[in-house]
């Protein structure tokens, strides 16, 4: 279980989130079966997804929640005889501390609309380059520059925009090269935060992404809906964020920004998933369950290696269909 928290305003915001939803799991607010998804989540705590997702991983450990065949969490424990519950979250009235919840507001305000222009700007960089309006965004989102900065210096820190010569904000475009430069990154960073975390790694969890990862393996699709992105994140987050090296991680982090936001687009424009990622990590995850850290670390650099390949020539794919009629009203198509 979790150590007591200290206030919330000294408290991260993804501690705020578990806390509040181990309160509701724990008062029956949540009820057992309900399923839980980390956009509404994310919408009714004014965060982004990241703290949420931190959050759901965390008391999964602790056996508040669990995955099933399907998006998002369960709640309550894995016994195999909960039936998902599908219901708006935001009618069930969650348990919100007045003084957390003056926490969550107060805590930087670029974190609510990142989400929404991070894939706005994802969304368009494969077919070009973009001009991003610091004025338009601030207006589009009734936000002051400030915020717009706030969330524009953290896209840049992330690899998704940059400043031209003349210092406005541009997005894109993305190219192969760019693509082969966050995969040399990963297949650096990666199989090194693999090895470091073996020692670390959580065998109960192994076991349930492995058997996870076999049931995907078995489909005739390998997922549709979010499932690809999840079981991704998971095994990120199971098997190489488990590092002790805190830097590693944050390096690791940081660089799969832009490569995720690639692989969602690739996603919502219909291309069909890619069938071998699912049997590669299965793989990995089942060296690491006998207990062969090098052959799994060396399995992660193949499997990078021929993610990387696949994901060029999906992009090409891209490259002959038409660029988007419409896009977000901040973002101007802009010469190369």
């Amino acid at each position: 279980m979790s150590e007591p928290r200290t206030g919330p305003n000294t408290q991260r915001r993804y501690e705020i989130a578990e806390d509040v939803l181990r309160t509701n799991i724990a008062q029956g607010v949540l009820p057992r079966g309900l399923v839980l998804l980390e956009g509404p989540l994310a919408d009714i705590l004014q965060t982004s997804r990241a703290p949420v997702q931190r959050a759901l991983l965390q008391l999964e450990r602790d056996g508040l929640v669990h995955r099933f065949d399907g998006r998002g969490y369960l709640v309550g424990p894995d016994d195999h005889t909960s039936e998902p519950i599908r219901t708006d979250i935001k009618t069930l009235g969650l348990i919100i501390p007045s003084h957390v919840d003056e926490a969550l507001q107060s805590r930087s305000s670029w974190e609510r609309i990142y989400d929404e222009i991070e894939r706005d700007v994802a969304g368009c960089v494969v077919f070009g380059q973009y001009r991003i309006v610091e004025n338009e965004l601030a207006n589009h989102f009734s936000v002051s520059r400030t915020v717009v900065r706030d969330v524009l210096t953290r896209l840049r820190e992330r690899g998704l925009v940059r400043k031209n010569q003349s210092s406005h904000w541009v997005a894109g475009p993305l190219t192969a090269q760019i693509v082969k430069d966050h995969f040399g990154l990963r297949r650096t960073l990666e199989p090194q935060a693999l090895a470091t975390a073996f020692p670390f790694l959580d065998k109960r969890m192994l076991a349930d992404l492995f058997a996870q990862l076999s049931a995907l393996e078995q489909r005739q699709s390998p997922g549709s809906d979010g499932v690809m992105e999840d079981i991704q994140a998971k095994f990120i987050e199971t098997c190489v964020l488990a590092t002790p090296n805190e830097r590693l991680a944050d390096l690791v982090r940081n660089n799969l920004l832009p490569v995720t936001a690639i692989e969602r687009l690739l996603r919502q424009l219909g291309l069909p998933e890619d069938p071998a990622l699912v049997t590669e990590l299965r793989l990995i995850v089942e060296l690491l369950l006998r207990g062969a850290a090098n052959a799994a670390s060396a399995m992660l650099e193949c499997h990078l290696d021929g993610l990387m390949h696949r994901t060029i020539a999906r992009m090409k794919i891209v490259a002959i269909i038409p660029g988007p009629k419409a896009t977000a009203v901040y973002l101007t198509p802009a010469k190369e």
